[in-house]
C-alpha cells in the first residue's frame, strides 16, 4: 500500500487549499482514508476521515464548515478541501489508510510521507 499526499503550500489567511492522496496497492476498493496533521511542538490530529466503498465521512467538531473530505474512486484519489484557513492550520498534513473510518491514529497502519500547508499573516 502506498499513499502519496500533495498540495500542500503557503497560503495567506483566509485563502483555500484542495490536498489530494493517491492511494494504490489496496486488495479490495473497501479501505478508509483519514487526514491528520501534526503542528510542531502537537499532537498529531485527526481531521476528517472517509470510507471509500460507501462514501461514510467523519469530520472533527473543530473542522466543520471550513474542511470537506471527499473521494474520486476513478482516481484512487481522496482530497482535502480547506478553506478559510487560519494561522493555527499551518501544519504538516497526512493522509492514512485503515480498514475502518476513524480518527484514532492508532488505527491507521498506513501513511503518506506528509505535505506542509503554512497559512500566513
Amino acid at each position: 500500500v502506498q499513499l502519496a499526499e500533495s498540495g500542500g503550500a503557503l497560503v495567506q489567511a483566509g485563502g483555500s487549499l484542495r490536498l489530494s492522496c493517491a492511494a494504490s496497492g489496496f486488495t479490495s476498493d473497501d479501505y478508509a482514508i483519514a487526514w491528520f496533521r501534526q503542528a510542531p511542538g502537537k499532537e498529531r490530529e485527526g481531521i476528517s476521515c472517509i470510507s471509500t466503498s460507501e462514501g461514510i465521512t467523519d469530520l472533527a467538531d473543530a473542522m466543520k464548515g471550513r474542511f470537506t473530505i471527499s473521494n474520486d474512486i476513478a482516481k484512487s484519489t481522496v482530497y482535502l478541501q480547506m478553506d478559510s484557513l487560519a494561522l493555527e492550520d499551518t501544519a504538516v498534513y497526512y493522509c492514512a489508510a485503515a480498514p475502518v473510518c476513524g480518527m484514532v491514529a492508532a488505527w491507521y497502519a498506513w501513511w503518506g510521507q506528509g505535505t506542509q500547508v503554512t497559512v500566513s499573516s
